[in-house]
């Protein structure tokens, strides 16, 4: 199996920044799909942004302009650049892992972490 964990996660001001990452271990992530999921209280997980085995890049409507992920495939971690924070992103935020195809749905990522907190507030 993969095992993914979160990090990066905090408090901060609406316009302020915050750089999360994945780390996986287990086994590497060649050929799979790695993406950052958010949930809040009374919400669905919400795809945020993934890159593929290529390195090409989709982001979900409120990550548009001002995320940016990454990944640095010899220290088999995954980020998340988080620009000009909103009290809306508030959510812990995942990393998610599938052998396949991108994808934005939920229910076909096979490895998820335990989440990182992001609180946006003022």
């Amino acid at each position: 199996q993969v095992e993914l964990v979160e990090s990066g996660g905090g408090l901060v001001r609406p316009g302020g920044s915050l750089r999360l990452s994945c780390v996986a271990s287990g086994r590497t992530l060649n050929n799979f799909c790695v993406s950052w999921f958010r949930q809040s209280p009374g919400k669905e997980r919400e795809f945020v942004g993934g890159i593929s085995w290529i390195g090409n890049h989709w982001y979900g409507d409120s990550a548009k302009g001002r995320f940016t992920i990454s990944r640095d495939d010899a220290k088999n971690s995954l980020y998340l650049q988080m620009n000009s924070l909103k009290p809306e992103d508030t959510a812990a935020y995942y990393c998610a892992a599938r052998d396949g195809d991108w994808t934005d749905r939920v229910s076909e990522y096979h490895f998820w972490g335990q989440g990182t907190q992001v609180t946006v507030s003022s």
